[in-house]
């Protein structure tokens, strides 16, 4: 297992490009299932995610093919096992994207209740209220998820879509594809509205499908019999632009950001503005800077357009060396905190009560040895580290792996002093 070891405190300067996003590749690539056909898909990141999804769709029947160029493609000719098997689907949330795709195109499907980080309660109850309600058969089997479809294939209907959290990104997955296929008009109401279902729908229309109302919370497809192959490109990821974003922030140092959709991120360069940090767009992208002090704020993670969840450990990283109390909610996953206490570990002053977390700015932070819980608390405590004083040691570096290809390499090239090495036994 490797380990990071990272020297600070650096200052970042440079360029770096943003890779294709994550959230949209996983998606994007189970759509693939719904038309018979080799598709291609372009940007799709070299992640141990999209190596675990690509894993799951061979084990459904799909041939999975790499260019010299990195396009992806996916070969959807036979699906002859529509079953996601426990060894797979433990390992990533997103596995429970078969789920619509498999069931609207082969009429079963069969997936073990799916794993992933260790960011608090994920239920799918939401992804199974949407297919019953077009028409499928839901039962639970040895920890397995079943779902058929009627005889005449699934039907369009009139579905809501909200939870106690607000809307469900993979859950409006689930059944914006499973209702392409089916017999007549779906609404979907209080969709998701993240930029990754609006790629989603776009892929989809692409390939044949009726979708309006691509980036609102009001979702209308028309089912159509069948779908084409396409060929597509995602967009770029905006969580990762936000990371570089505060590790430009945090190290007082300037990155131009490369393949940066702005727009997609109007929460977070607003927070960025408010804490003292320049964001200012650039061509195919924006230049970020930090030359003053960080000045403390309210953070609140919403869905999107609010601000995102997946950035709020590192925006915590951040906030830990503002000059003054912040306050961080979070309103999406709410026991998604577990990266408070390594912080605290390098003499940041976080204190938890409930959703919220207060924090209390800090001079310095001090380097520590360091356990990333999650993806994103592995980016907070990189960011960390190289601001730190000494030497941070970030163990369980594969959480890390799992959504930003080659971090460390790309980072030591505006600056950061990080190395890999193999954990001692």
């Amino acid at each position: 297992m490797d380990i990071f070891r990272i020297e600070g405190p650096v200052r970042l300067s440079g360029t770096v490009n943003v890779n294709g996003s994550k959230n949209a590749s996983l998606p994007i690539m189970a759509a693939a299932i719904l038309a018979a056909g080799k598709s291609v898909i372009k940007s799709v990141p070299y992640l141990s995610d999209i190596s675990v999804f690509g894993q799951l769709l061979c084990q459904l029947g799909c041939e999975l093919d790499r260019s010299p160029n990195g396009d992806l493609c996916i070969d959807s000719d036979v699906i002859d096992n529509p079953i996601g098997e426990y060894d797979i689907v433990r390992r990533m949330r997103a596995s429970i994207c078969i789920l619509g795709p498999v069931l609207a195109r082969y009429g079963r499907v069969e997936v073990s209740m799916p794993g992933g980080c260790a960011i608090g309660d994920r239920p799918v109850d939401i992804h199974l209220r949407g297919l019953a309600e077009l028409g499928a058969k839901i039962h639970l089997k040895n920890g397995n998820i079943v779902a058929e479809a009627p005889r005449g294939g699934l039907k369009g209907k009139d579905i809501f879509m909200g939870g106690p959290f607000g809307s469900t990104v993979l859950g409006t997955a689930n059944v914006l594809m499973a209702a392409t296929l089916a017999k007549g008009k779906t609404v979907i109401e209080s969709a998701a509205c993240e930029p990754e279902i609006s790629d989603l729908a776009n892929c989809l229309n692409k390939m044949g499908a009726k979708i309006t109302g691509i980036g609102s919370p009001r979702l209308i497809i028309e089912g159509v019999k069948q779908l084409q192959p396409v060929e597509y490109q995602v967009i770029p990821d905006r969580i990762e632009a936000g990371t570089f974003m505060v590790a430009a922030a945090i190290t007082s140092g300037k990155l131009h950001i490369q393949n940066c959709r702005l727009d997609d991120m109007m929460a977070v360069v607003d927070r960025l503005r408010n804490i003292g940090v320049t964001v200012e767009a650039a061509e195919g992208g924006c230049v970020v800077t930090r030359k003053g002090s960080i000045k403390p704020a309210d953070i609140t993670t919403q869905p999107h357009p609010g601000f995102p969840t997946d950035l709020q450990a590192q925006f915590m990283a951040l906030l830990s060396l503002a000059k003054g109390n912040s306050i961080v909610i979070e309103k999406v996953f709410p026991d998604r905190f577990m990266h408070i206490a390594e912080l605290n570990r390098m003499a940041a002053n976080l204190r938890k009560e409930g959703p919220t977390v207060i924090v209390a700015g800090v001079k310095k932070l001090i380097a520590a040895p360091v356990m990333a819980s999650d993806l994103r608390a592995s980016a907070a405590l990189v960011l960390a580290g190289m601001v730190a004083q000494g030497t941070t040691v970030v163990n369980r570096v594969y959480h890390i792996d799992r959504g930003y290809e080659r971090i460390e390499e790309r980072l030591n090239l505006v600056g950061a002093k990080i190395s890999r090495v193999a954990e001692a036994s």
